[in-house]
C-alpha cells in the first residue's frame, strides 16, 4: 500500500482500514503461533500498513489543530 493512495482516503475510510488491518494482524499472529502461516513477510507488511494509516491520521489531526489556532 502506497502512502499516496492512503492519503486519498477519507477519515472514516482510514479508521475502518486501521481496524481491518489490526484484525488481520491478529489473525496472522495467531496463524504464526500455531504454525499455519505460509508467508511470514505478511506480518511485517501488515504492521507497516497500520503504521502508514496511523501516520496519515496523525498528520491530519495535527493539521486540523494548526488550522484551529490560526
Amino acid at each position: 500500500m502506497k502512502p499516496a493512495k492512503v492519503r486519498e482516503w477519507s477519515d472514516d475510510e482510514l479508521q475502518n482500514k486501521e481496524k481491518e488491518l489490526a484484525e488481520q494482524l491478529f489473525k496472522l499472529r495467531f496463524q504464526k503461533a500455531i504454525g499455519q502461516l505460509d508467508n511470514a513477510l505478511k506480518v511485517r507488511e501488515t504492521r507497516r500498513d497500520i503504521a502508514r494509516v496511523k501516520t496519515i491520521r496523525r498528520e491530519r489531526a495535527g493539521a486540523a489543530k494548526a488550522a484551529q489556532r490560526a
